[in-house]
């Protein structure tokens, strides 16, 4: 699924075992650690590298047909954020959810790619197409 770009080998490791219909999370730093997922950790500083860069880098490399993201995010972020996250998610069908509900698709998904983030909730589950 990959096409080019990405330097981390442990993201690129991560990202080129995404498969047809799997699911990849990307959180903000304060996510929660789940021991049963792969965690490609990122953080730097805060805000060094955000959720929307690395979805950036990450839509370039891959094909992906479906976002998830907690309805507490619309809820908690400026009309400016939630549009900044909108046009990163262009294209892709995105549903929003409770943040619990949100949280229980984690175990599933391939692996997760921690952010030094600091927006509220900016925390996405995107589905491979």
């Amino acid at each position: 699924m990959l096409n080019n770009g990405i330097l981390n080998p442990h993201l690129l490791s991560l990202l080129a075992r995404v498969r047809h219909t799997n699911a990849v999370v990307i959180a903000d730093r304060g996510f929660p650690f789940w021991p049963m997922i792969e965690t490609v950790d990122i953080s730097l500083v805060d805000n060094v590298p955000t959720v929307l860069q690395v979805l950036a880098a990450v839509r370039a490399n891959g094909t992906y047909t479906q976002a998830y993201m907690a309805q507490e995010f619309q809820e908690n972020n400026s009309v400016a954020t939630c549009t900044a996250f909108a046009n990163g998610l262009s294209g892709i069908n995105t549903k929003f959810e409770p943040h619990v509900d949100f949280k229980k698709r984690v175990p599933g998904a391939i692996g997760l790619i921690r952010t030094g983030d600091t927006t509220q909730y900016a925390n996405l589950i995107l589905i491979s197409g």
